[in-house]
């Protein structure tokens, strides 16, 4: 394998999300019938990665029990002493310091593999030491602040909390999302402090390092601010889940299929639906079903695990689980069996 093609993943799922106030990790509160997680391994997994390296600490069996389907190395922060601190705890399971390391959050479940992927061809194209994402937003509170030159060049990454009152108004956010040389990142993330407001090591401080060093910064703008916002509370969940499923639905209307009030419609990644089915509004189909074309499924419906034959009318608010019915069904509103 060339050093060009060598590309090491790092995705950070150690942290507990304390405003999620929940027990449970936060990369494994669900969004769109799966673990967020889930969703940021499957964004990363048309580039090939060499290596899929995901970093646990809170409730780490867990994480690991959740991603067994998946192929991924683990590494463990002990401590929750910064997000550089994270990536170093990746380093073992590097074998090569040749080539690239993208880094992301695992509470990204927006974000889009041809996004991640037109960064990469970037940071190659340019040979940077160190592309990070950017975006845009009217609100930037939260956010690390993205310093520029009066050319665009980044200088600096300032996190919220040490903002002063004039970086307080730039509107260009960190994303949480770099490419970095290998070689060039581990050798500098040992060198950062913890002088800031959380003592901690800031992963964003190596962007610092490497414009005092004069080597190749560069920012990826990603147009599409909705993609990259992390999910950190369960407003923020259940509009992720929202963004999902109407990506979904709109793949399946441009395949063929009528839906009426689109908003209100659920269909999980893995059913199956043929065109020329009309969905109406408020139905849920759920788990792996399979719909053939020219059914019609009534208002309020919940299928879970259903096999529809051809031509089949299922009435509204009937609530349908783990069976197959042949062509030209009709089953009559309110039904609870098949």
């Amino acid at each position: 394998m060339s050093v060009d093609s060598t590309l090491y993943l790092v995705i950070l799922a150690a942290g507990k999300g304390t405003r999620m106030k929940s027990d449970k990790a936060k990369v494994l509160h669900e969004v769109f019938y799966a673990p967020m997680i889930h969703h940021v391994l499957d964004a990363v997994s048309p580039m090939q990665p060499t290596k899929s390296i995901v970093v646990v600490g809170h409730q780490g069996d867990a994480v690991r029990k959740s991603l067994a389907a998946y192929t991924v190395d683990f590494a463990v922060q002990e401590e929750q002493l910064g997000t550089g601190h994270a990536v170093l705890c990746a380093e073992p399971a590097i074998d090569t310091l040749d080539g690239c390391v993208m880094i992301l959050c695992g509470d990204t479940p927006l974000i889009r593999p041809e996004t991640l992927q037109a960064m990469l061809r970037q940071h190659r194209a340019q040979n940077a030491t160190l592309t990070v994402m950017t975006t845009i937003l009217d609100d930037p509170t939260h956010y690390g602040r993205i310093i520029s030159s009066d050319e665009g060049t980044v200088l600096a990454i300032v996190e919220e909390k040490d903002t002063d009152s004039e970086q307080k108004k730039i509107r260009e956010i960190n994303a949480g999302i770099y490419c970095i040389k290998t070689k060039f990142l581990f050798a500098h993330l040992k060198n950062i402090g913890t002088d800031n407001s959380q003592s901690e090591v800031y992963l964003t401080d190596i962007v610092t390092q490497a414009v005092q060093e004069n080597l190749i910064v560069h920012k990826f703008i990603n147009p599409a601010p909705g993609d990259v916002l992390g999910v950190n509370s369960r407003l923020e969940l259940s509009q992720a889940h929202h963004e999902l499923q109407l990506r979904r639905n709109r793949e399946l209307m441009a395949s063929g299929i009528t839906m009426i009030n689109p908003e209100t419609i659920q269909v999980s990644p893995k059913s199956f639906i043929a065109k020329d089915v009309t969905l109406h509004p408020g139905i849920e189909i759920k788990g792996t079903s399979s719909i053939s074309s020219g059914c019609d499924i009534e208002a309020g419906a919940l299928l879970n695990n259903v096999t529809l034959g051809r031509n089949c009318r299922i009435g509204a608010y009937s609530c349908l689980e783990e069976c197959d019915l042949p062509d030209n069904t009709s089953i009559d509103p309110h039904s609870h069996t098949c």
